[in-house]
């Protein structure tokens, strides 16, 4: 619904890295509002189906792709927009964090960690959403939103290259809230702090869970559902003057002037 009361129509959106975690969420929190969703994922098919059969609806899909391959990409884009009949939203959620402690790490260890994380978590995001322009300018306009991190602001002192992938994505999303405004595309991105997520298991449950929960004044960690609303949110026509915009969901686990 409108801010009006006033229906919105169903829309296309496609989702990456939605096999799991926040992407799952993510699908789920749009299928909820009756939206249609093409689910991307990298290898996790069965994962990715599963989670396509859990959505409220119909017409929901998946689509593979290396998001390290820009042909991957493109292909993956345009099939979901041709089996959806179109697409009005994409999601960049998708990422990888590989540890790479700089006082720990081989030379090699460090180039490989640094080669395939820019390469999945900025320059993927960055082909996906050139590949979706002209889907999103046949549709009428629509929204681009990133799922960054809390860790693009405060730093990821074992894992570097993620914290600078996630920064540039968001220096990313602003300028690509400047380009696309003219056309009636939204480009805005959310800093997620720690998320209660499969990933995030083995930390949240071992001798520093309690640590990692205090960090935020709540004592606990994200629920993937509050990015998720956070996201669909910023992809709606009521967020459309927010473009360029980074909305942190952490829980006040770190603030930033």
């Amino acid at each position: 619904m409108t801010s009006a009361g006033v229906p919105t129509p169903p829309r296309a959106v496609l989702v990456t890295g939605a096999s799991r975690g926040i992407g799952a969420a993510i699908a789920r929190a749009f299928a909820e509002r009756g939206d249609r969703v093409a689910l991307h994922y990298g290898s996790s098919e069965e994962k990715a189906e599963l989670v396509r059969a859990s959505l409220s609806g119909e017409g929901h899909i998946t689509v593979q792709a290396d998001l390290t391959n820009a042909m991957d990409i493109k292909t993956a884009i345009d099939t979901a927009a041709e089996r959806l009949g179109r697409l009005d939203v994409l999601v960049n959620n998708a990422g990888v964090f590989l540890s790479h402690p700089p006082l720990e790490a081989s030379y090699d260890e460090w180039q490989s960690a640094w080669m395939q994380t820019i390469a999945t978590n900025l320059t993927g995001a960055a082909n996906a959403t050139f590949c979706a322009i002209p889907h999103l300018r046949a549709a009428g306009g629509g929204a681009v939103v990133n799922v960054s991190s809390r860790g693009a602001f405060r730093g990821e002192p074992t894992c570097p290259a993620y914290g600078a992938s996630k920064a540039g994505m968001n220096a990313f999303g602003q300028s690509m809230a400047l380009a696309l405004a003219p056309h009636g595309i939204s480009v805005s991105t959310v800093a997620p702090g720690f998320v209660e997520t499969e990933m995030a298991r083995e930390v949240l449950d071992g001798p520093d869970g309690d640590a990692v929960r205090a960090q935020s004044p709540f004592g606990r960690v994200a629920h993937p559902e509050e990015v998720a609303a956070a996201v669909v949110w910023l992809a709606s026509p009521e967020a459309r003057f927010s473009t360029g915009t980074i909305v942190d969901v952490n829980g006040a686990s770190y603030l930033r002037s």
